[in-house]
């Protein structure tokens, strides 16, 4: 067989995957097939392409692999890491707390198996979470399974949910420069949930008193447990996991992005299995939050 260079152009690809040349151009506009535009014109990484047939046979050759990326949460955390523990060394599952959109721009590249998602309420999921997939290259070869509610909103002192409840300081006043704010990275749901609270106080995120910026919920919560931060915008689970208060914003739907092609694979249904598990449901109780009436329902498939 002849050598085929690093990066091939769509005619040398449709030679090198015996396909027509109009279904190279089809398979890379619909995201499908590993390509970049570079000057309006396709370019394919051989070694993504190579990487991209072994991940279309048998739905994948890296069954004892489940890298998660995305947003952040306390009982998907759990339920991770009780399966890394039991499955020991025969396989690698991992989760790490990206946000919502670099963990779906890390999907859209392949560099992880699953995200998880959260934007907005979940009145409006059905319609802002396809939207927001559609924005990333792939797209078409996602499903969008349901994973929970759960209540997003303000993770304070007790004293200082305390002092709002019983209305000896009003909720507005958190906004004041009196308060110091905890804020998570750019893309992170979390953020989403308060760029809309503020907007509806004619505030914006600039106009915080900013103490920190932080990666994931519970960073967030550890800066406000240990005196760091005053307020910061996360999950009423985060807040009782790490025994803080709570004052709820919203509820949202949260949701994984998993690619059609391996959403069979065991880790994968594992994963969702367990989240329907009476036991991890059961903590989810304890910390907060959850509401598990539509876990595992897929909600969205691209046409």
């Amino acid at each position: 067989m002849a050598e085929f260079p690093e990066f091939m152009n769509a005619k040398l690809v449709a030679e090198y995957l015996d396909l027509n040349e109009k279904k190279v151009y089809a398979l890379a506009n619909g995201g499908l097939l590993p390509a970049t535009k570079v000057t309006g014109k396709w370019l394919f990484p051989k070694a993504m392409l190579d990487k991209w047939l072994l991940e279309s046979c048998h739905n994948g050759v890296l069954t004892d692999r489940l890298l998660i990326a995305g947003s952040d949460d306390p009982l998907l955390q759990m339920v991770v890491g009780k399966m890394a523990n039991q499955l020991g060394s025969t396989a690698l599952v991992g989760y790490t707390s990206t946000g919502t959109r670099q963990g779906l721009a890390m999907l859209s590249k392949g560099h992880v198996d699953m995200c998880a998602i959260h934007w907005g309420n979940a009145e409006e999921a059905s319609l802002r979470h396809p939207a927001l997939l559609q924005q990333y290259q792939g797209h078409k070869n996602w499903v969008l399974v349901h994973a929970f509610e759960r209540e997003q909103g303000l993770v304070v002192s007790k004293e200082l949910a305390e002092a709002v409840n019983s209305k000896s300081i009003q909720l507005p006043e958190l906004l004041s420069s009196r308060w110091r704010w905890a804020l998570r990275q750019e893309g992170a749901g979390s953020m989403r949930a308060l760029e809309e609270w503020l907007h509806g106080h004619a505030y914006n995120i600039s106009m915080l008193n900013q103490s920190d910026v932080c990666n994931s919920e519970r960073e967030l919560a550890s800066s406000i447990a240990r005196g760091q931060a005053d307020v910061g915008c996360a999950s009423q689970s985060t807040a009782g996991e790490f025994g803080l208060g709570f004052i709820p914003l919203c509820t949202e739907a949260f949701e994984l992005v998993i690619p059609k092609n391996i959403y069979f694979r065991t880790l994968q249904q594992q994963l969702l299995q367990a989240i329907s598990e009476e036991d991890v449901q059961a903590h989810g109780k304890e910390l907060g939050g959850y509401n598990f009436a539509r876990t595992g329902k897929q909600v969205w498939s691209a046409n």
